[in-house]
């Protein structure tokens, strides 16, 4: 076998679980240097290969019969058992353990084998390593232990164990201020916000370091179930502002959520036509500047004041064509704003950057 290929076939080997052969071909009185091989951008072993092929037996080979280091660390510092544990082998976890590996080393970010775990529905490989003295309340480089992890996830089970475990883990915050609760209602994993309300005791409209609430992160993306949920079992306030005084509707209306929106206007009777931090935008202007022009047609269906101007003078048609929204221009155009002459001449500067604007202004002057 030429030598440059001897490499790549053992590698093969090693991810197909081949035992058989590879016992025959991988003999360190032939090949002395195959524990230093390493394959990849990071520089993976082959004990990296074994574990997160879930191969135990090769694992149990490379360890116990070649000697191989099992804490042999790539480029981002993960070990083996970072792998075996973030792909849910339990078998390799296992077995690592019992032979001494590091129950809670550490990769590139802080991030131990079971918060790795933790980023799957990872039940039986979470017991292994908590069995095996892992430390649940263990924080990574952004400040998140291994429950905020899984509330991301979205993993009820887990969360249930974790809790049973370590009572105390939901009492976390990461370094922006952002709790699990914060994180399961922005990614909509209702099964987990219905069980931290039950378990957990977060307080009412806990803000981020930007003073946004799970309420906020609720409709801002979309998950208005969860936002239901927030107001009926956490007394979430709807019109509660975050640090720059934005509130839920604001928001939504950056991320183009109508029907979050509709919820909060319809159903709970937000104001339309509130106002929002020291330049007093309505939420028309925050989807006008966006260049959302199907929120800019829910905003004014349900009352949003075409007219309004923010405190610099503003209407919602000089914030889109200054944003040169083509689309939110001519919506806002056709739907009847009258200017005055000087918002016009105003609004005349920033068409000139863009003729099809101008022609847009031009075919609606009949229009407005």
């Amino acid at each position: 076998m030429a030598e440059q290929e001897r490499p790549r076939r053992l590698l093969r080997l090693v991810q197909e679980g081949n035992l058989d052969l590879l016992r025959d071909e991988l003999r360190l009185d032939e090949i002395p240097e195959a524990p230093c091989w390493r394959w990849g951008r990071l520089g993976d072993s082959l004990l990296h290969h074994a574990a997160r092929s879930g191969h135990q037996d090769v694992l149990e080979f490379l360890v116990q019969e070649l000697g191989m280091d099992m804490e042999v660390a790539n480029g981002d510092y993960k070990r083996p058992i970072h792998e075996a544990a973030s792909m849910g082998h339990q078998k390799c976890v296992a077995f690592l353990l019992e032979r001494g590996a590091s129950v809670d080393c550490l990769k590139k970010g802080d991030w131990t084998p079971l918060m790795m775990a933790c980023t799957r529905k990872n039940l039986e490989v979470i017991k292994t390593l908590v069995e095996h003295g892992a430390n649940p309340l263990l924080r990574n480089k952004d400040g998140w232990n291994c429950f905020h992890i899984a509330s991301r996830e979205g993993h009820p089970e887990v969360l249930q164990y974790l809790l049973d475990v370590s009572p105390n883990c939901w009492d976390t915050e990461s370094t922006t201020g952002r709790t699990p609760l914060h994180t399961a209602a922005m990614h909509g994993c209702s099964q987990v916000v219905e069980l931290l309300l039950e378990r957990c005791q977060y307080k009412a409209d806990s803000r981020d370091s930007c003073g946004v609430t799970p309420f906020m992160d609720a409709l801002q993306n979309g998950h208005i179930g969860i936002a239901q949920l927030l107001l009926e079992k956490h007394q979430a306030c709807p019109t509660a502002v975050d640090a720059l005084g934005a509130q839920a509707l604001h928001r939504a209306a950056v991320t183009a959520q109508d029907g979050s929106i509709h919820f909060l206007v319809s159903q709970l009777g937000v104001d339309v036509n509130g106002r929002a931090t020291s330049l007093q935008l309505p939420a028309l202007h925050y989807a006008a500047k966006e260049g959302h022009g199907h929120t800019i047609q829910t905003l004014l269906s349900l009352g949003a004041d075409i007219q309004a101007k923010d405190g610099k003078g503003r209407s919602a048609l000089h914030v889109a064509s200054a944003g040169q929204r083509v689309v939110a221009t001519q919506i806002l155009l056709q739907a009847g704003l009258q200017d005055t002459p000087d918002a016009t001449g105003m609004l005349a500067q920033q068409l000139a950057r863009r003729p099809e604007l101008i022609q847009l202004f031009q075919g609606t002057q009949g229009t407005t």
